[in-house]
């Protein structure tokens, strides 16, 4: 029809009447994803042809909320925006995403309830980003740093209070340390557990195995080893013949992370199965930018002298002092572990290197890119965790995945800002602690009204999950700002001695971006979508 027109027709909507559907649509994501929220959560069951048979059964609110899409164009709109507040939500902190829907819809429910006709509209949302970064820094007050035992607990709850979880988690980030990074991934049976190195890890294992010198584990392994490191392909031995002398002739070992040529390694192969030299190569990990940060990284981690072709580096000048030094190495069919030894490392410039990476992380807005750096972060100056993920079926592996995967980021958000009352208890306290003041202006009153009912509701859809009433168990907050209830046992007490808490990084950022997406909704006075047809919809 549109290609007949010469054009692509539009449906408009105006005021009330298209606030009110984007209202529908943030009503019905809602409902579907706040179920999922807390201990007693409930999971949901998802018509998926991207899993396998075509389901996936899952607790995730980022997972539910991705799933869904909207007949009415207009609806669906607002089920976009809610899904930018969760993806800003995870990727700032890794977990938090249902938390950011429950207060999108409360904030959005309150906003139409509250913003009368007598009110300056776009005052009053001004006054509610005033009002949440009081509620910020009302949390930040309330935040305690993390202990070991405390880490333990962060992990658990963000695993749906799965115990033998939360301590593979917290065991870890015990070993790899607090600028260590843990990564996910699947195990190749039904078990799951973790491992840890203390090096730097290199996505690269050996190019052959005539490298190989520890048949029983295939791995090619040398303690007190050189280091050459280099993008530039190596392609005649001659090219390298001043470091290859004295590594041959004082019987040193050597670590050669390069492109080589087929003559280059067939001829260091060989010599190392005929005369015995001590020597491994390995190709650079990873590709184009990536590979460029992987090399100089590995370099300034071990000292050497980094070549490369993208800074016209020639290879043929390299002399015996470029080399890097590893206490040790151990080289398998697809990945190296390069330990860093005391004798060249540059401490100052690793912590260059460091804080360049870190601005970097800071200004990164996709996952994946902020999940390599902290990568890169970890294998300059801490360790590398890997979880291996495993399960009896695969719908039982995608759930523990999407569990394991919130948790590990939960934790981590923890050690970096801290920890809060959980179970929706330190939004609670902000409500008490924010009043609305007889000087305040009509339209901070009415802010101040929405934000502050707002905060109340992922601690009251907490409760409501497990079968409590918010008005039963917190009729009056008096001065207990750490007093709650745990809803698995319905016992009262400190909730951070019950080891009942969240991160402060994932409530600060469900609350902002919470924020960020309700102003645009109430900002919304016309809504322009693509004239649909619906007549086939039935058919």
């Amino acid at each position: 029809m549109s290609e007949q027109m010469g054009y692509s027709p539009k449906d408009l909507h105006f005021d009330e009447s298209a606030r009110e559907k984007l209202l529908s649509g943030v009503a019905k994501m809602s409902k579907a994803v706040k179920s999922t929220l807390g201990p007693s959560g409930n999971t949901v069951l998802i018509e998926s042809p991207n899993h396998t048979h075509g389901i996936t059964v899952t607790k995730d609110g980022v997972t539910v909320a991705k799933s869904i899409d909207l007949l009415d164009p207009v609806e669906n709109l607002a089920v976009k925006i809610m899904k930018e507040a969760a993806d800003r939500t995870a990727t700032n902190a890794g977990d938090g995403t249902t938390t950011a829907i429950v207060l999108t819809e409360a904030l959005v429910t309150n906003g139409a309830k509250w913003i009368t006709k007598g009110l300056n509209r776009t005052q009053v949302l001004r006054d509610m980003v005033e009002v949440t970064n009081l509620v910020v820094d009302n949390l930040k007050k309330q935040s305690i740093k993390v202990s070991n035992k405390t880490l333990l607990d962060v992990a658990t709850i963000s695993a749906n209070n799965d115990k033998s979880i939360g301590k593979i988690i917290s065991d870890v980030y015990r070993e790899v340390g607090r600028n260590g990074v843990v990564t996910i991934e699947r195990s190749q049976n039904d078990e799951t557990y973790a491992e840890t190195t203390t090096g730097i890890k290199v996505g690269r294992g050996y190019s052959s195995p005539m490298f190989i010198n520890d048949q029983k584990k295939d791995e090619c392994v040398f303690e007190d080893v050189f280091v050459l490191v280099s993008d530039a392909e190596i392609h005649n031995v001659l090219q390298i013949e001043s470091i290859l002398k004295p590594i041959i002739q004082e019987g040193k070992k050597l670590l050669i992370i390069a492109p080589c040529g087929a003559n280059v390694l067939n001829t260091l192969a060989a010599n190392v199965v005929k005369n015995k030299i001590k020597i491994c190569v390995i190709q650079p990990p990873s590709f184009g930018y990536r590979q460029h940060e992987l090399m100089h990284d590995i370099a300034v981690s071990v000292g050497a002298t980094y070549f490369s072709e993208k800074t016209g580096d020639d290879l043929s000048i390299i002399n015996f002092s470029d080399l890097g030094h590893a206490a040790k190495i151990i080289v398998g069919k697809s990945e190296t572990v390069v330990i860093k030894s005391e004798l060249k490392s540059k401490e100052d410039e690793i912590k260059e290197r460091v804080e360049q990476i870190r601005a970097a992380y800071a200004n990164a807005k996709k996952k994946s890119d902020k999940d390599f750096l902290l990568e890169r972060i970890a294998s300059l100056t801490g360790g590398i965790g890997v979880i291996y993920v495993g399960g009896n079926t695969d719908l039982e592996h995608k759930e523990l995945y999407d569990r394991i995967d919130d948790a590990v980021c939960a934790v981590r958000s923890a050690i970096e800002e801290g920890i809060l009352p959980g179970g929706g208890k330190a939004l609670v306290n902000t409500e008490m602690l924010i009043p609305i003041k007889d000087t305040d202006s009509k339209e901070m009153a009415a802010a101040k009204t929405i934000v502050l009912n707002a905060v109340l509701e992922p601690c009251r859809q907490i409760l409501e999950n497990s079968g409590y009433d918010f008005d039963t168990v917190y009729p009056e907050q008096g001065d207990k700002p750490r007093h709650g209830m745990n809803v698995k046992t319905g016992e009262m007490g400190d909730l951070i001695q019950m080891g009942i808490i969240d991160p402060l990084k994932v409530t600060r950022s469900a609350i902002q971006n919470a924020v960020s997406v309700a102003v645009t909704i109430l900002s919304t006075n016309a809504i322009v979508t693509m004239a649909r047809s619906y007549e086939t919809t039935n058919l």
